[in-house]
C-alpha cells in the first residue's frame, strides 16, 4: 500500500474528574470520552528513503521530531525496523491547544496508518500500548466513540453510544497551557465532584437528559477564574438553548449539547457573529466502528 488517507477526529470530554493527585506527579482521572465529527486530514505516502517528512497546513506547527504524527511514525519505524519512509500531509481542521484532543488524535491516526501501510499486524490494544508512550489521551483516540477513562485516561471501558444530540463547540481566543490548569489544580482539596458513575449510567440507558445533566469539569475551577471569557461562553450557549455546557478538557474550547437542531443553529449563528469565540462549530457525536479510519 503505496498511500493512504485517514480522518483524526476531536474528542470532547462529557464529564472529567480529577480523584487525586498521584506521587509521581500525575493525576488520577476519571472521564467521559467522545468522539465528535470535526476532524483532522492525513495522507500517508509511502517513500523510498529511509525518513520521515511532515507537511502543515499551518505554518506555526513544528514539521520536524517535535511533531506528535512524526513521534508516532518513528516509533513504528524503529520498533519495526521499517526500512522505507513516509510522508505525512497533515491538513489541520481541529483548533490547535483547544482540549480537543487534535495532536493524538492525528498520532493515532497515523500508528493505524503505518500498521495498515506497512502490514505490522498490530491489534487495536497493542497499538494502544504503544500510543500512551506518546500521550495519554492517544489510547482512546485509537478506539474513539464513547468510553469511560481511568487513570491517566489510559485505562479504557467502552460504552454504548452516547444519545444522539446536536453539539456547539467554541474556543475562545485565549490560550490555555494544560500545565498550567494541572499546576494549579488543588486536586485532593476539592469540594466537589461530577457524577460520573450516574453518567455512564445514563448513557447506558440512552437518557440523554441524566447524561447532560450530570456534566462535569473539576479543571474548571482552575480556568474559569483565570479565564473569564469559559463562563461567559456557557451562559450565552445555555441562554441559547442548550441543555447544558461545559469545557472540554483543559480547556479552552466549550461546548454545549442541544436537543433542538434549529436553536443549536442559531446559537451557532449568534457566537459566529460575536467576540466571544474566535472558533465556532456545529457538529455531532461520532461513533466509532471499530479501530480502523474513516
Amino acid at each position: 500500500m503505496r498511500e493512504l488517507k485517514l480522518k483524526a477526529m476531536a474528542k470532547i470530554n462529557l464529564g472529567l474528574d480529577v480523584v487525586r493527585k498521584r506521587e509521581d506527579g500525575y493525576h488520577d482521572l476519571r472521564m467521559v470520552m467522545q468522539s465528535v465529527y470535526l476532524y483532522d486530514r492525513i495522507r500517508l505516502v509511502q517513500s523510498g528513503r529511509p525518513e520521515i517528512s511532515v507537511r502543515t497546513n499551518l505554518s506555526y506547527l513544528p514539521a520536524g521530531p517535535e511533531n506528535l504524527v512524526y513521534k508516532a511514525a518513528k516509533l513504528l519505524m524503529d520498533e519495526c525496523g521499517i526500512r522505507s519512509g513516509v510522508a505525512i500531509d497533515l491538513e489541520k481542521y481541529i483548533p490547535v491547544a483547544a482540549g480537543l484532543a487534535g495532536g493524538s488524535s492525528d498520532a493515532a491516526a497515523v500508528l493505524v496508518g503505518m500498521n495498515r501501510m506497512f502490514r505490522l499486524g498490530f491489534s487495536l490494544e497493542e497499538l494502544q500500548q504503544r500510543g500512551v508512550k506518546l500521550g495519554a489521551d492517544i489510547p482512546y483516540c485509537l478506539m474513539r466513540g464513547t468510553a469511560l477513562a481511568e487513570g491517566i485516561g489510559e485505562r479504557l471501558t467502552p460504552l454504548p453510544p452516547a444519545p444522539e444530540c446536536t453539539v456547539l463547540l467554541a474556543k475562545p481566543k485565549v490560550h490555555v497551557s494544560t500545565k498550567f490548569v494541572y499546576g494549579h489544580l488543588r486536586a485532593n482539596e476539592l469540594e466537589a465532584h461530577p457524577d460520573i458513575d450516574g453518567q455512564v449510567q445514563a448513557i447506558r440507558d440512552g437518557d440523554f437528559d441524566g447524561m447532560a445533566g450530570r456534566m462535569g469539569n473539576v479543571l474548571e475551577t482552575v480556568t474559569i477564574p483565570a479565564f473569564p471569557v469559559i463562563q461567559k461562553i456557557k451562559d450565552a450557549m445555555l441562554e441559547y438553548g442548550a441543555v447544558n455546557a461545559m469545557m472540554s478538557g483543559s480547556g479552552p474550547t466549550v461546548f454545549g449539547l442541544f436537543n433542538d437542531r434549529k436553536q443549536a443553529k442559531a446559537a451557532y449563528d449568534r457566537l459566529r457573529s460575536g467576540s466571544m469565540a474566535r472558533d465556532v462549530y456545529l457538529t455531532r457525536f461520532f461513533q466509532a466502528r471499530g479501530p480502523e479510519r474513516e
